[in-house]
């Protein structure tokens, strides 16, 4: 495309609008950035771009500017939002940033392997990102993982390989993006607001295998991965491939006696496993995460890795922050941080992961029930404390399907909260136990973001452990 003049509005700022902006005003369109807020960062963020020569409105994001050819949007505008609405009206098309970065690759450009899913993107890309290093290819972990694609597909330096995360929003404006190979790693209701129903969110994760080249990976555990995968329209010869914790059938990778297998692509699938990795291998090895483990290793072994770098990936890899990271050992009782688990889905795959435990639970529940999440978990509960806003709704939930497990109602927001949370579990907890801060809740009700909920109760442990204060948070 002749970008020259091409007058084009981004909508949105922050990690993936300064970057479209940027690139946009290189190639010599004529860009205008509209965001709805006005706050110091978007100043400072228009001020880098006006000195580029992009027109900035903050203040103002429901406005489509005059003359306007197309739009580049960034993640989280809705569909609904009044500006695509008036782009519709004018015929003018709307792309979002990971559509913009497909189009601008260069005629050598690096695959893309893709994931998406409702929980595991950010884990099961790293992880992927992990092997391909171990292998020697030059890649980078990039998308929704905060690491701007058209900064990476203009980067002077070629890559190998990409290593792509893609949201529900990535996908839902990006219909030419077409992976080397993709997963869906799995799907529960997430974002119904933004999407309008399960349905449609489902289909905007379903765009990650179209045109896919080589393997559409999915879920043997979540019957709705492997639809999408048989509703794709996918270049011919392109593979269905399943990982599963069981055993594997031929063209799935699996786990058989604490070793990661490969009965996809091996020379005969019918009679031949390939060994990959150890269960121990994988930081750390609860279920969820070993399935993110194989999902990433299906991926690598679909772009031709081979099995050694599979493992040397996985033993390198290491988990961020507040994904079921251990804290501390206090009194022969673990502390697991799971902030990060956001929603039901999340935490029902933490809470299989340990037993007995005492449950932290509770937040913004974001219109989620948690009937399910608590029938599936009643067995492995000692106790529970709960905080934040929707923390009732969690309670009846226990109260329906777990009458007889003791809850800690913690009717405070202050600074404090989640070290009070800490001790209340501390005092219900045993040795051997473990105490699972995994919220099935989103934390703005009580912190800036899930990190800093995260941090508040590692804070918390640690005082624990040394018999101080946690600092108030």
């Amino acid at each position: 495309m002749n970008w020259d003049g091409k007058r084009i509005t981004v909508a949105g700022l922050g990690v993936s609008g300064v970057p479209a902006a940027r690139a946009l005003a290189g190639l010599g369109a004529r860009v205008t950035a509209v965001n709805g807020s006005d706050g110091e960062r978007e100043r400072a963020q228009a001020a880098e771009l006006e000195a580029l020569g992009v027109t900035v409105r903050l203040g103002d994001g429901d406005t489509l500017p005059e003359g306007t050819e197309l739009v580049v949007t960034t993640p989280g505008w809705k569909p609904a939002s009044p500006l695509f609405a008036a782009a519709e009206q004018a015929g003018v098309p709307v792309w979002g940033d990971v559509e913009l970065a497909w189009r601008l690759r260069g005629p050598d450009a690096a695959p893309w392997l893709a994931v998406t899913g409702t929980n595991g993107k950010t884990t099961t890309v790293r992880m992927l990102a992990s092997i391909l290093e171990a292998a020697g290819l030059r890649t980078a972990a990039v998308g929704n993982i905060g690491v701007s694609l058209i900064d990476v597909v203009l980067s002077d330096e070629p890559y190998d390989v990409l290593a792509v995360e893609l949201s529900s929003y990535q996908l839902h404006w990006a219909p030419s993006v077409r992976a080397h190979s993709a997963t869906v790693l799995n799907l529960a209701p997430d974002h119904l607001d933004w999407h309008g129903s399960m349905a449609a969110y489902a289909a905007d994760k379903g765009r990650i295998y179209e045109g896919n080249e080589v393997a559409c990976v999915y879920n043997l555990a979540d019957p709705a991965t492997e639809a999408l995968v048989r509703e794709a329209d996918v270049v011919e010869g392109c593979r269905a491939v399943g990982f599963t914790l069981g055993t594997p059938a031929p063209s799935q990778l699996g786990v058989v006696d604490g070793i990661l297998v490969d009965r996809a692509f091996v020379t005969n699938r019918q009679q031949q496993a390939q060994e990959l990795a150890e269960v121990a291998d994988v930081d750390p090895p609860a279920p969820h995460n070993i399935a993110n483990a194989l999902a990433a290793a299906a991926l690598a072994r679909a772009f031709g890795v081979e099995p050694a770098a599979v493992r040397d990936g996985l033993r390198a890899f290491r988990p961020d922050a507040h994904r079921i990271e251990h804290v501390a050992d206090v009194d022969g009782v673990a502390y697991i941080d799971d902030s990060k688990a956001t929603n039901t889905h999340a935490a029902e795959a933490s809470l299989a992961a340990y037993d007995p435990i005492v449950w932290i639970a509770g937040g913004l529940a974001k219109g989620a029930t948690f009937d399910g999440l608590v029938t599936a978990a009643a067995g492995r509960l000692r106790g529970v404390v709960l905080m934040g806003a929707d923390r009732a709704l969690i309670g009846e939930a226990l109260a329906r399907h777990a009458a007889d497990v003791p809850v800690v109602d913690l009717d405070r927001t202050d600074t404090g909260a989640m070290a009070a949370a800490v001790r209340e579990a501390k005092r219900l907890a045993r040795p051997g136990d473990t105490v699972l801060m995994a919220p099935a809740c989103a934390s703005m009700d009580m912190f800036a973001n899930y990190n800093e909920r995260g941090d508040a109760f590692a804070d918390a442990v640690r005082a624990l452990a040394t018999g101080r204060d946690a600092t108030e948070r």
